[in-house]
Formats: C-alpha cells, sequence, structure tokens
C-alpha cells in the first residue's frame, strides 16, 4: 500500500466514525446549542458530549491518530474509559469531530488536573466544539473545590491552539526544552490556570 493522504481522511473521517459508532455505544451526551452553521441556513447545530467506553474506544484511537502527530499507547486508552467527567468524546450532530481526555492528579490534599488531549477535526474547527469541550472540563473542576489547578502542554509553534487557551484564562508558565521526541520543533509551553483559589 502507499501513503495515504491524512487531508482525504480528515474530510471522510467523520461519517466514518458516525458509521461504526451506534447509538447504544454513544451512551449518555449533554447537549449545547451552537450559533447557526456556516451555510447561513436555518439549522441549529447540536453540540454533544458523550462517554468513553469499551464500545467506542477504537472510534478515539482513529480520532487520535488524524489529529495528534503522536501515537498514544494502550495504558492511556485503557485510563480514558475510567476518568467519568474528565474524559469525553464531543459529537456535532451525531457525527464524532473531537475529543478531550484528562487525568486528575493528587499532590498531597489538592488535584491538578493535566489536559493529555484536546482536539477537533478540521472542518468542525471554530464551531464551538473545542470551546464546549474546555469549558465541560471547566465546569468540572469548578465542582471539587480540591481541585487548584488544570494544565497542558502546548508544542510553541503553535500559535492557534495558544490564543484558544488564553480566551479561557490560561497562561504560559514555562517552557519545556524537547518535551515532543518525534516532532519539531520539539519544545512546548506548559499552560496553566490557577482554579478555586
Amino acid at each position: 500500500m502507499g501513503k495515504v493522504n491524512t487531508a482525504n481522511i480528515v474530510l471522510y473521517a467523520p461519517g466514518f466514525l458516525s458509521f461504526f459508532c451506534s447509538a447504544s455505544q454513544r451512551a449518555p451526551r449533554q447537549q449545547a446549542r451552537t450559533k447557526p452553521n456556516t451555510c447561513h441556513t436555518m439549522t441549529v447545530a447540536k453540540i454533544d458530549l458523550g462517554e468513553i467506553n469499551r464500545h467506542n474506544v477504537k472510534q478515539l484511537r482513529l480520532l487520535n491518530s488524524i489529529l495528534f502527530p503522536v501515537a498514544y499507547n494502550d495504558k492511556f486508552y485503557e485510563s480514558v474509559q475510567t476518568a467519568g467527567e474528565f474524559a469525553k468524546l464531543a459529537f456535532y450532530d451525531d457525527v464524532i469531530v473531537g475529543a478531550v481526555c484528562c487525568r486528575v492528579v493528587k499532590e498531597g490534599c489538592i488535584k491538578k488536573v493535566y489536559v493529555m488531549t484536546l482536539g477537533v477535526l478540521s472542518p468542525y474547527r471554530r464551531l464551538g466544539v473545542g470551546a464546549h469541550m474546555i469549558q465541560h472540563i471547566l465546569d468540572q473542576c469548578e465542582k471539587d473545590s480540591s481541585i487548584k489547578e488544570i494544565r497542558l502542554h502546548v508544542q510553541v509553534s503553535n500559535d492557534e491552539a495558544l490564543e484558544f487557551y488564553k480566551k479561557f484564562g490560561f497562561a504560559i508558565t514555562e517552557t519545556t526544552k524537547g518535551y515532543y521526541k518525534r516532532i519539531s520543533p520539539p519544545d512546548a509551553h506548559v499552560v496553566t490556570k490557577a482554579l478555586n483559589a
């Protein structure tokens, strides 16, 4: 087989993911309404968040392989299935288009949330999906007063992601040299937001 053009995968992946994710696999979802779609019609798109479980974790694997230049191991996919509200698939009009996966880390009597991944397929960006996911995570953090911080790494060249997180009150607190092993540039900013002060 020859090399696969990932640009084509991004355009066709949403339907592929939806096809293999039956209604029973999508479990309970939280819903939000967005602005009218970009075609300026009267329809209103629906953004839902659904749990990640053994029935749909393969769709998350496929989604991550399209969205991110790094591969995640089996331990990652096992952990997100038990992360509850801190790991969600995002649906746009019943099509899987993104996901957010976090872990909660205990440090003494306080907790910190680390955002491992947050991504949206390119045709669905700037439609409120990413904002809905990060707001959901921030809302979950606010419910637990022992969570004092949320943080993540962002590649230093990813200006779009940095601007996105700044809109939600995150700030660059440090830079980690050589954080990424197989992508260039290898450096990452640590982006942090203090919570429940």
